[in-house]
């Protein structure tokens, strides 16, 4: 009888790259649909792929520089393959700085999943899921600023919890800003940002501290109250909350993870 192989990092990276057998990929499949913390992990590299190709896609249609164009030819190589030669290594190098950043951040959060969260992690993540059963069942007075007042509404919470935040903009993943509010956290502040979509379903943002120096990639957090990805970062903690498919939950923490990113 055949014993069917395992999988790990290494196989995400060839699923992506196109590289399993067809035999491969299918137990590979089903594989993934058992691991929520790998399933998370190759969402996050394929975004990352996607960003490394659309940074690189305009380096295509650039002139090589008159000093390498002149060496090739002294040198007697071929401009255009010295050309393609440079993007290759460019390519390589930039991806492997993004495997690097990401499964460093990832494998630091999975190897501390593995020992067990620490009890401020769960206390935060727990707040950030009860914050949102709790006000995404509000029927007047989901949020304290509408997202008619954006501006103030980033600013203030920016102000009170110590770190500057953006409201990030979910309507690409079909998700409206409803607006956000102040919440206590560990007797200091938090913020929440409330969103919605056109049949109702709501998902919140949950930003606040933790305990510094403990980054990680994302992880999933499930119990009878509800779901959640979030991730630690500089000593804050990031959540995103809601009570919808595990699939696009993780879409729109990738899509907030981006966008707070670039607005520092």
């Amino acid at each position: 009888m055949m014993t069917q192989r395992s999988f790990d990092e290494r196989d995400i990276h060839l699923a992506l790259d196109g590289e399993l057998s067809p035999e491969d990929m299918a137990a590979y499949q089903a594989w993934l649909e058992t691991r929520a913390d790998m399933r998370a992990l190759s969402a996050r590299y394929a975004s990352d792929r996607a960003l490394l190709r659309e940074t690189l896609a305009g380096l295509i249609d650039e002139e090589l520089p008159q000093r390498v164009r002149e060496e090739a030819i002294s040198a007697g190589r071929d401009p255009v393959g010295t050309r393609r030669t440079t993007l290759r290594r460019l390519a390589a190098a930039a991806a492997l700085l993004v495997a690097v950043g990401v499964a460093g951040g990832f494998w630091a959060g999975r190897q501390a999943l593995n020992g067990g969260e620490t009890p401020a992690a769960l206390d935060v993540v727990g707040e950030a899921v009860a914050a949102h059963q709790v006000y995404a069942a509000e029927k007047l007075h989901v949020v304290e600023v509408g997202a008619s007042d954006r501006n103030h509404l980033v600013g203030w919470l920016s102000n009170r919890v110590g770190t500057k935040l953006v409201a990030p903009d979910l309507r690409a993943e079909g998700f409206d800003l409803m607006g956000g509010r102040l919440l206590p956290s560990g007797g200091k502040a938090a913020a929440q940002f409330m969103y919605e979509d056109p049949v109702g379903e709501r998902i919140s943002l949950y930003v606040a501290h933790c305990v510094k120096g403990e980054n990680t990639g994302f992880r999933l957090f499930e119990d009878e109250s509800g779901r959640a990805f979030y991730w630690q970062e500089e000593g804050f903690a990031y959540t995103v909350a809601g009570s919808i498919p595990e699939e696009r939950l993780l879409g729109l923490a990738n899509l907030s993870y981006r966008q707070l990113l670039a607005g520092r």
